[in-house]
């Protein structure tokens, strides 16, 4: 949060397994797969300016980034620290979907704050 200028800001994070993911993944983006995070944001809709500290919520299913940790040869703990970093993005306002400009702009942010995390490029890895 720090290296985003965030200090001040709180997001939740919670865990979960592929098959409670995937009721998330239905239920509020329809689609009916289980994915690795989603990120749900306090600060757009209606009520969004009610509590600007609340960035939001952080949804992971550690089965998948479990998979992804394999497959990306790094640590489980490393691969959650990357899950954070995409959701705390989507949280202020990064966006990979629809647009390939943005998209590349959010993938050079996620492996810089990595990179400066621990050392090396999540692209090294993946």
């Amino acid at each position: 949060m720090a290296l985003l200028e965030c200090e001040d800001k709180e997001v939740s994070v919670v865990f979960l397994d592929d098959e409670g993911i995937q009721k998330i993944n239905q239920q509020y983006l329809e689609r009916d797969r289980p994915t690795n995070v989603i990120a749900f944001s306090m600060q757009e809709g209606e009520f969004g300016g009610i509590n600007p500290s609340i960035l939001g919520d952080i949804i992971i299913s550690v089965e998948t980034a479990q998979r992804d940790a394999l497959e990306g040869d790094m640590p489980l703990e490393h691969m959650i620290d990357y899950l954070i970093i995409h959701g705390i993005l989507h949280l202020i306002g990064y966006d990979h979907e629809g647009d390939i400009s943005e998209a590349k702009k959010m993938k050079e942010k996620e492996n810089e704050l990595f990179n400066r995390m621990h050392g090396y490029s999540i692209e090294e890895r993946g």
